[in-house]
């Protein structure tokens, strides 16, 4: 039988569970995919230590990468022996999965399946925040916090391919070089340097149109100080913890400000909307203005030491699970 990770009850990276499972045959509009990689993300935490929370027992992952070994009635837009990748829904951390056929996307022969699974959350949220939430255009200058983590590098390409001016926050020089070798002009170091003031530095004063936060509660509060009036607050993780609630007036007071808090899942819920998102991200990759950087490779089994390694925050790219 195949294995999976399994979460019986929330709480720390020990509750994640080798497990065999049963996986039947595909039903209607479904594929059994056999994975080859699946990604890891902080959204995976959020699952398992019950922030986001989900119905137990459950799988947890939301991206991953392999081969369509079966195919349900009524497919016809994918079959077996099929490349294929997801990001989205949960059961990601299994050797063999079921999934629902729209939510796949058919793989570019020069993308391999360990970078397609850490790219597909990782870069479609990279779509949502620049291509949707804000439409980055050359000229612009925006702040992207954890520069150096997998969503961070790919903004960090794509906002720079744009045409854009990038500032980010990182934890150390390492981090800084990393994110500087992949389009960030401005890494600030924020273990000793204080990002508001040097977003002033940057801008003369001007400030940011736009704000990308995924640290949540450590950073909320002085992002905000780093918007020009109307500006956009855009806050997509909670890698820190979740923010304390603001009272809309404090948006006020701050210069008008705009604040959004996207989830993916909901800018690419349309079948169509998912093909769009995935077809420019591969487009960037295949064309060469974007990498994904693979830093780090756990066997799925070792699934607690990779949560462990990111909550920590001892990774810098994108991390997979292989299979």
């Amino acid at each position: 039988m195949p294995h999976a990770i399994r979460i019986h009850q929330t709480g720390g990276p020990e509750v994640l569970k080798w497990e065999e499972v049963a996986v039947g045959d595909p039903g209607p509009r479904q594929v059994r995919l056999r994975q080859e990689a699946a990604g890891l993300n902080f959204i995976d935490v959020y699952h398992r230590t019950g922030l986001y929370p989900q119905p137990l027992p459950f799988t947890p992952g939301v991206e991953g990468a392999g081969v369509i070994e079966a195919v349900g009635p009524e497919i016809t837009d994918v079959k077996v022996g099929d490349r294929v990748a997801y990001g989205g829904p949960t059961g990601g951390y299994s050797e063999v999965r079921l999934i629902d056929a729209d939510r796949v996307v058919r793989l570019p022969d020069a993308i391999a399946s360990d970078h397609a699974a850490a790219m597909m959350l990782q870069g479609m949220t990279a779509h949502m925040l620049l291509r949707s939430i804000y439409r980055v255009k050359a000229g612009d200058m925006i702040l992207i916090h954890a520069a150096a983590g997998g969503v961070g590098l790919i903004v960090c390409q794509w906002a720079k391919a744009l045409g854009a001016t990038v500032i980010g926050t990182v934890g150390s020089d390492e981090k800084a070089e990393l994110a500087r070798a992949h389009g960030c002009d401005h890494p600030i170091v924020y273990t000793r340097q204080d990002f508001v003031a040097e977003v002033e530095r940057i801008t003369g004063g001007a400030k940011l149109p736009v704000v990308y936060d995924s640290v949540g509660r450590d950073t909320f509060m002085k992002s905000l100080d780093c918007l020009q009036p109307r500006g956009l607050m855009v806050s997509f993780g909670n890698a820190s913890g979740p923010p304390d609630p603001v009272a809309p007036g404090l948006l006020a007071q701050k210069g008008s400000l705009f604040l959004t808090r996207p989830t993916l899942f909901h800018y690419v819920r349309e079948r169509g909307e998912l093909e769009q998102a995935a077809g420019e991200l591969f487009e960037m990759v295949t064309s060469g203005k974007l990498e994904v950087e693979v830093k780090q490779r756990f066997p799925l089994s070792d699934a607690a030491d990779a949560h462990r390694a990111l909550e920590s925050r001892k990774t810098i790219g994108s991390t997979v699970l292989t299979v």
